[in-house]
């Protein structure tokens, strides 16, 4: 039986890839689609095919403190693992958004939900699971210069991670960063932290994880045909969620490539971290 889990699951990308696993899997496998609205949450799951694994709505706020490591004990409760876990969980920032005005909700939903995910479920992989965490391009350290980079390399641990990210953020909210090379797109340094965050947890457990067929990695999904990504590009052409899930579920789903392993994956290649 195949435990999977999508965060941040009741539209676009989340719910194509809750559509993708439910199809993929077989009806004694269960995937867990979730998120912060407990009414969206039941409402997306009625949308999926019959047929395939069995979808179950589950509550989940990544940006609430105490919620996630929740939920990884109930599912430790009831399967004693999990074998898929997708962190697509995100807070969108528009063009007009005063980045002094949203950074805290956006860090403590993309960046300490990313870590919170990390610490909760890494620890819940059966052999050959996968714990993929939905990040950008953007979160590699060409898009940052070079003076800052040792804010995200050569980290102990997920504390580390955080501490950096919550000195950035700080200041961002004191207005200091737009007078440094910190970049004006709070996008930016967040994907980085989470990337990051993937790759210093994954140098911690690397042997055996590779040992035990285990993936836990960072995955860009490309440019996607979304209301929120029209409002800074034209995305006309670009792939829709549907689309855009399917390298995803490749990684999910098909044998490990252990030079996937810590790294921030595009379409199955590897992105350069530097």
């Amino acid at each position: 039986m195949t435990i999977a889990l999508v965060t941040g699951a009741t539209q676009g990308l989340g719910l194509a890839l809750v559509e993708g696993l439910a199809a993929r899997l077989g009806p004694e496998d269960t995937v867990y689609l979730t998120g912060r609205d407990i009414d969206r949450v039941t409402a997306a799951v009625a949308t999926i095919p019959a047929g395939g694994a069995r979808v179950r709505a589950e509550l989940l706020d990544v940006g609430s403190p105490g919620a996630i490591e929740k939920l990884a004990h109930e599912l430790k409760e009831r399967h004693g693992g999990v074998d898929i876990v997708f962190g697509n969980a995100v807070m969108r920032v528009g063009p007009d958004d005063d980045p002094r005005a949203i950074v805290d909700t956006y860090t403590e939903v993309n960046n300490f939900g990313t870590t919170r995910l990390l610490r909760a479920f890494a620890p819940l992989l059966r052999d050959d699971g996968r714990l993929l965490v939905v990040a950008s391009s953007f979160g590699t350290l060409q898009y940052l210069a070079p003076a800052l980079h040792r804010h995200f390399t050569n980290l102990a641990d997920l504390d580390d991670v955080d501490r950096e990210v919550a000195a950035w953020r700080d200041l961002v909210k004191d207005g200091t960063a737009r007078a440094t090379a910190w970049p004006g797109f709070v996008n930016i340094p967040s994907k980085i932290g989470q990337v990051a965050a993937v790759r210093t947890l994954a140098a911690r457990r690397r042997t055996e994880d590779v040992a035990r067929g285990i993936v836990l990695a960072a995955v860009c999904p490309g440019m996607m045909n979304t209301p929120t990504s029209a409002l800074w590009w034209d995305v006309s052409t670009a792939p829709t969620p549907a689309e855009a899930a399917v390298p995803l579920l490749d990684l999910a789903l098909e044998p490990a490539d252990p030079d996937h392993y810590g790294q921030l994956i595009r379409y199955g290649k590897v992105l350069p971290w530097v």
